[in-house]
């Protein structure tokens, strides 16, 4: 059984050539999407740490949330966790945060 009593995919890969384009217009590859939907503190930032642990330098991550306080808090630690944020995007279910791998 998962946290908070539920099984989950941890992560979910991209897709060969998944791609997602930033505010300046920027198009980036996506490694891994990590799909936090639904997830409260402190889920989304243990999946955050968890996969930029497992990602090469260089590698690009997308962090989906839709957790207000999640999400403060995920951008607030990813220079901890040897991360870039690339910018966080608004869509209709919540936010996904574009993370890069240093």
């Amino acid at each position: 059984m998962g946290l908070f009593g539920r099984k989950k995919a941890e992560a979910e890969q991209g897709g060969a050539g998944s791609t997602v384009t930033l505010e300046d217009g920027q198009t980036v590859e996506v490694a891994q999407v990590v799909d936090c939907l639904g997830d409260s503190c402190p889920r989304p930032q243990l999946m955050t740490k968890k996969i930029l642990g497992k990602v090469a330098s260089g590698e690009v991550v997308q962090v989906k949330i839709d957790n207000p306080t999640s999400m403060e808090a995920v951008v607030a630690m990813i220079p901890d966790l040897g991360g870039t944020h690339l910018g966080t995007l608004k869509g209709s279910r919540g936010w996904s945060v574009i993370i890069r791998r240093n």
